[in-house]
């Protein structure tokens, strides 16, 4: 049996990851769970798939995890580098990488390094470390697979050669001309720009079609997200710029699809639910029951798409330019959003400062480069230090 481990077990990938195990439980053991600080939900977790090995990456969370489950045969890691050096052993042969942001690269490159298969949920991991990233999976033998939506509907509509050298593909010998990621447009999509800076951190989690945590949700209502699905995509289909198309597609029936030189589209269709490429990944090439009911054709009314306004979604026209930039500008961009996004959470900033502060950081920080982990992570500390400061003299000029 596949011994799985799912990192950011507590939030909603998690969540729909463990719905699919629950589906296919004769084929997985559960071996790790991690989270951050949800504490009452781990335990619960962990007393309900008697789970081996756990782990919260705040310390105190830890520590009162390490309390609560004394008397339990799931055994609570002491820290980062022993929650690491699990997910390299012989106890995992799978990782659900799922833990939002920046957060999760550490641990994702862990399994990566170890040669683990990793179901791709963080998209940041290669936002930030990109070639690296990809580099690393083919030197150690890692299957990376997509979980994103977007990127696992790709992959499903590539052909058989592609999808075996992934990072490393080569897209026009395979007679592929482009690749289409699709975007809902997210919450905002016919409010009036004008009323963007009113708008609350509750309007812009609602999102119209997925159910997804804070963080992502602000990112889908900027369409950050696609921005950074972008920059992922790149990384994973080894595109280059003409290669990429984005397009709002409201309805969310129509996850990407993928453009061949004899005019055939491939598109991956579906209900807007992540049990569905979360179940496509985890026993690749096998299909597995995932617990979400097909498609009615008889209830869709229209498929509709358009072009992106640049001027609506500024944050994916930078997030579209700091790709061609190099690394040092993906890493920059994806830790001052970060700082942003939770800034604007907190009701610190508005919400059309979101983008104003990922483009002055990527001003002030400059011509950057990235060409190993540690310039990575400096690159992240400065992105984060140069955003803090500008919600900063935000708060104090509101």
């Amino acid at each position: 049996m596949k011994k799985l481990a799912i990192l950011g077990a507590t939030g909603s990938i998690g969540s729909s990851t463990l719905a699919v195990y629950a589906e296919n439980i004769e084929t997985m053991s559960l071996t790790l769970l991690s989270a951050w600080r949800n504490v009452d939900k781990m335990v619960d977790l962990c007393r309900e798939h008697h789970v081996s090995y756990a782990f919260m990456s705040c310390p105190d969370a830890n520590a009162k995890l390490q309390q609560l489950l004394e008397q339990d045969a799931t055994q609570v890691l002491v820290d980062q580098t022993e929650f690491e050096a699990c997910i390299a052993s012989v106890e995992v042969d799978a990782v659900m990488a799922a833990i939002v942001g920046a957060a999760g690269l550490a641990p994702t490159l862990a399994a990566v390094n170890a040669g683990k298969q990793v179901f791709l949920a963080n998209k940041e991991a290669l936002v930030m470390s990109g070639a690296l990233f990809m580099d690393a999976a083919q030197r150690s033998g890692a299957q990376v697979l997509p979980v994103d939506s977007e990127h696992n509907a790709i992959f499903q509509c590539l052909p058989p050669e592609c999808q075996a050298s992934i990072g490393h593909c080569d897209l026009k010998k395979s007679g592929i001309s482009q690749l289409i990621l699709t975007g809902s447009g997210g919450p905002f999509l016919t409010t009036p720009i004008s009323e963007f800076k009113h708008l609350t951190p509750a309007q812009a989690v609602k999102h119209p079609n997925w159910s997804m945590g804070p963080k992502i949700s602000v990112d889908s209502a900027t369409m950050m997200n696609k921005g950074l699905e972008y920059i992922e995509a790149k990384r994973l289909f080894n595109t280059e710029k003409s290669d990429i198309q984005v397009l709002i597609h409201p309805q969310s029936v129509i996850h990407s699809m993928v453009q061949y030189i004899d005019g055939s589209v491939l598109a991956q269709m579906g209900l807007p639910d992540m049990r569905t490429p979360i179940a496509h990944v985890m026993q690749f090439p096998q299909r597995i029951q995932s617990g979400v009911a097909p498609l009615d054709f008889t209830q869709i009314s229209q498929l509709t798409f358009a072009a992106p306004d640049f001027d609506r979604y500024p944050c994916l026209k930078l997030a579209i330019d700091a790709c061609y930039a190099g690394q040092g500008a993906t890493t920059l961009l994806n830790a001052a959003n970060e700082v942003a996004v939770e800034a604007f959470l907190q009701q610190k900033i508005r919400f059309d400062q979101i983008a104003s502060i990922a483009a002055e950081v990527l001003s002030k920080c400059g011509d950057q480069h990235a060409t190993s982990i540690e310039q990575v992570m400096f690159l992240d500390g400065l992105a984060r230090h140069t955003a803090l400061t500008l919600v900063a003299t935000n708060v104090r000029q509101a």
